[in-house]
């Protein structure tokens, strides 16, 4: 095993671990920044810094903080997944090419960010069926889409982005559905003129769309075909009707990567307008119920790149003991706070998603478990042990958040490993 040892571990290289990381070493500390990705910059930022011609806010704010990363002295460790970790020890725990790296440390930063929120329908496992930050990330690597009918669904801003990016590659976007109502948007939108600089994103991001149709209060409730994705069938709770596509980008919003706090012992919260998915909890200074762990970004809740910056950066300086500093990110994390609670409550997840999946419907995608398979029990626990459902590969990352919507179970414990790692990284000895 190779080890390591810092003053200040990052978990975590989008905005809030790199604003941390810098933070943390240009106070003079000992920094180490850790992540599963070959580059930093995350999800928030990966469309921008993938299209080296953009030149856009979200650009320009991210090649700030990057040269200042690299200006900073922290050590950056790409490749390296967190799967292990121990609050006594101080050690996290990292898979990665080279073999298992552990890494020990005086403060810990967790700044794992989310990832995308699915729900299941009939026949969501068909070929052709996407998340749409999934088959955003599969077409910035290459895959064709020009020519191709896609279908956007699900809820919030980033359906617009995708649609967007659908449309430059070549794609015909058929139309974007919003499960939330326009009475929702409406008042989402009167709220959001208190954020100049988010009304300016809202615009470019409608214009980047074009003349894409854009319904509201309408949701995937089926997808069919023999072999692949051949329609899709919507419905707004009164009208159903099927469209033909060839794909389908579907993504009911963000929940918080949050499995490597849980594992170490922070405590947690779910948040009540969008289930399945749970919040660490951090008070002003970011410290999380466990001494010495701190939390930033979006495993605090969903709320963008500036509540994420600002967050990272009040989490470097506190993990320094700079608490003098923190009072410079407090107004910026307090706003976008605001605007996070905002678009909660306007893309709450309505109560009709639950009648989607039939009992042949397939919840758990590892262990092909079934809605019927899951349905009369009363606690995740009693699902698991009975079905399996939640114990493969991703354990329990995709359905769990989905089973938490269907049924209001909550997942009862962590266990490493928290991610998917190679049997590999427990063998190889080598040193770097």
């Amino acid at each position: 095993m190779i080890r390591r040892d810092c003053e200040v571990l990052v978990v975590g290289a989008g905005p809030a671990g790199i604003a941390a990381a810098c933070c943390a070493s240009e106070s003079g500390r000992r920094v180490i920044l850790a992540d599963e990705n070959p580059a930093s910059g995350g999800q928030i930022w990966r469309e921008e810094l993938s299209a080296p011609n953009r030149n856009t806010g979200t650009r320009r704010t991210a090649d700030i903080w990057l040269a200042r990363l690299a200006r900073c002295g922290a050590k950056v460790l790409p490749g390296a997944t967190a799967f292990d970790a121990d609050a006594n020890l101080r050690s996290v725990r990292f898979g990665s090419d080279r073999g298992t790296i552990e890494i020990q440390y005086d403060a810990l930063v967790i700044a794992t960010g989310a990832r995308e929120r699915f729900l299941p329908f009939p026949g969501w496992t068909l070929p052709g069926v996407y998340g749409a930050g999934g088959l955003q990330a599969l077409v910035k690597g290459g895959l064709p889409v020009e020519g191709k009918r896609v279908l956007v669904a699900g809820t919030g801003p980033l359906l617009l982005a995708a649609a967007g990016m659908f449309g430059e590659h070549g794609a015909d976007v058929l139309m974007v559905l919003e499960q939330a109502d326009w009475l929702s948007l409406a008042r989402f939108g009167l709220k959001l003129a208190a954020f100049p600089e988010k009304v300016l994103e809202a615009s470019r991001l409608m214009v980047r769309a074009g003349v894409v149709p854009f319904r509201a209060g309408w949701w995937i409730c089926e997808a069919g075909g023999k072999d692949r994705l051949e329609y899709a069938a919507i419905t707004n709770g009164v009208r159903t009707i099927r469209v033909a596509c060839d794909m389908l980008a579907c993504s009911y919003g963000l929940v918080p990567n949050s499995e490597l706090a849980q594992l170490i012992g922070c405590r947690t919260s779910n948040n009540e307008s969008l289930p399945g998915g749970c919040s660490v909890e951090v008070d002003g200074r970011q410290r999380t119920s466990v001494e010495g762990v701190f939390a930033c970004g979006e495993i605090t809740g969903i709320g963008g790149a500036e509540l994420s910056l600002a967050e990272g950066s009040a989490a470097g300086f506190a993990a320094c003991g700079h608490w003098s500093q923190l009072r410079r990110s407090a107004p910026m994390r307090k706003r976008f706070g605001r605007l996070a609670r905002t678009m909660d409550a306007a893309f709450a997840l309505r109560a009709e998603l639950r009648a989607v999946p039939t009992p042949e419907t397939v919840v758990c995608r590892c262990e092909d478990v079934t809605a019927a398979e899951i349905a009369g029990f009363g606690s995740w626990r009693e699902a698991k042990l009975a079905s399996r459902c939640g114990m493969g590969a991703c354990q329990g990352r995709t359905c769990g958040p989905a089973v938490e919507f269907l049924h209001g179970w909550r997942a009862e414990s962590t266990r490493p490993p928290v991610t998917p790692v190679r049997l590999a990284s427990f063998c190889n000895q080598n040193e770097i």
